[in-house]
C-alpha cells in the first residue's frame, strides 16, 4: 500500500500541517493547496510544502490528519 503524506514545514523543519491519504489524486490536490497557501514571505524564510510516500501508517507522523 502507498500512503501519500503532505507536509507543510517551517524554516527549522518542524511539521506545521500534515495530511495523509491513500489517494494519489487527492494527495496531489492537497499538495497544490499547501503550495498555493505559502506566501512569498514564508517561502523566503524557508517554509516549504513536501509530498512524499510511505508504505505503512506507522511511518505517518502522529499529528497527521488521516484520510481514507
Amino acid at each position: 500500500m502507498t500512503i501519500w503524506v503532505n507536509e507543510q514545514l517551517d524554516p527549522v523543519g518542524i511539521v506545521y500541517a500534515c495530511i495523509a491519504c491513500c489517494d494519489e489524486v487527492q494527495a496531489q490536490e492537497c499538495h497544490d493547496s499547501f503550495e498555493r497557501n505559502l506566501t512569498e514571505e514564508q517561502r523566503q524564510k524557508g517554509w516549504q510544502a513536501r509530498l512524499r510516500t510511505v508504505e505503512s501508517w506507522d511511518e505517518v507522523p502522529v499529528s497527521a490528519l488521516k484520510l481514507s
